[in-house]
């Protein structure tokens, strides 16, 4: 399948992106007691830093359903091409509960498992086998009803019975449950509103089969589109976002309360402004060319690969950073959001941040990059493709 330059570009800058917040999360001195979107104690800084982020996991979502569409465009066999989905869903999940979520917490006896967006779209590749056999038109208006309706169910309460809680949040909500004393599950990435962005994304397919300027074309007017939409409905603040906007103490925080949207679940708001963000790099990045989109696009080729790679390396400092600092094994605390860290006195503010981000994303570029020559080197081994 000849590779889509500007799909390959987005999806490494997202994967770029991620690093920041994933750093964020293990190494900011304030990260596991201060909420960086909580305007009452954050800066305008740190809210950046946090929002920034919240390009990734839409991108993410959205370009693999593109991708799958395209890949079955490719082969022309829906049989095969529903099989692999299905292989590669249940793949991702299981990777979810294992590699991904060890490689988060440290944690030998995985005393919290967090279900995101690796799971989310593994559930999604998995749905999307069975529905792919429909048309575009129809997977594109179940797309558009799960994005645009599922903020209807926020008014829906699930607490009466705990199977029905427990469903209402792995498919609806995101939501925490203390399982046993133990062991707590938390569904930060419920799979209904993340399935109707990828199948948005699978419909989006046809986009990436027109010639360039049509491609453009559509992708500006796309982009300016939810764009518009988003600030309508925003500026409304009646529908689509459970947070709605208030007037702050400066006109700078006021503009942050706006763009305060949520994503767990993503919301209308929410989806309305990452894709169409998304929508108008994917329209500046076609035909784009230099070393800068060359460099990026190595991540976007390998991006399971990067990810999974990341999460281990950036740990892996954090735990160098906190025994450098004088902590001992003794103050390591695990569990649900510990991360190993210990519970106070650790960490490091917002430039060392970005400078360790930094060196993390420069120090993965050889290995994504020789990770990439080798998948197209042995394009005959299949299993190259679950990575």
């Amino acid at each position: 399948m000849k590779r889509i330059n500007s799909i390959d570009f987005v999806r490494g800058l997202v994967m770029v992106i991620m690093a920041l917040d994933h750093v964020r999360d293990l190494m900011h001195v304030s990260s596991i007691t201060q909420d960086p979107t909580d305007l009452s104690t954050t800066t305008p800084l740190l809210f950046m830093t946090r929002w920034i982020t919240h390009l990734c996991a839409p991108t993410f979502v959205f370009l693999s359903g593109t991708s799958a569409y395209l890949s079955l465009k490719n082969h022309g066999n829906l049989k095969a091409s529903q099989s692999f989905l299905l292989s590669r869903g249940l793949w991702l999940i299981f990777l979810e509960f294992t590699v991904v979520n060890f490689g988060i917490w440290f944690d030998l006896h995985f005393r919290v498992v967090l279900l995101q967006v690796i799971a989310a779209i593994g559930f999604g590749f998995v749905m999307l086998s069975f529905l792919q056999k429909l048309s575009i038109k129809t997977l594109t208006i179940i797309g558009l009803i799960i994005t645009f309706g599922h903020n209807l169910l926020q008014f829906v309460s699930f607490n009466g019975n705990p199977v029905v809680n427990f469903l209402g949040s792995y498919f609806f909500r995101s939501n925490a449950f203390q399982v046993t004393p133990q062991f707590t599950l938390v569904t930060g990435y419920p799979v209904i509103p993340w399935l109707g962005i990828m199948l948005l994304g699978f419909a989006a397919g046809k986009i990436f089969e027109l010639p360039e300027a049509d491609r453009k074309k559509i992708l500006w007017q796309t982009s300016a589109g939810c764009l518009i939409l988003f600030f309508a409905i925003r500026f409304i603040n009646l529908y689509g976002d459970p947070a709605p906007w208030a007037v702050q103490k400066s006109l700078t925080f006021t503009f942050l309360s706006f763009i305060n949207v949520s994503k767990y679940p993503p919301s209308l708001q929410y989806s309305l402004v990452t894709l169409g963000l998304m929508f108008l790099i994917l329209f500046l990045a076609e035909g784009w060319k230099g070393k800068f989109i060359e460099i990026i696009k190595v991540y976007g080729k390998v991006p399971l690969f990067y990810y999974l790679i990341h999460w281990y390396l950036a740990h892996s400092i954090m735990l160098i950073m906190v025994f450098a600092q004088g902590f001992q094994a003794k103050d390591l605390i695990f569990g649900a959001f510990g991360f190993g860290r210990p519970k106070e006195g650790f960490g490091f503010e917002l430039p060392v941040v970005y400078l360790i981000w930094l060196g993390i994303v420069i120090s993965l570029y050889p290995l994504c990059k020789w990770y990439g020559k080798y998948k197209m080197q042995h394009r005959d081994n299949k299993l190259l493709r679950y990575l």
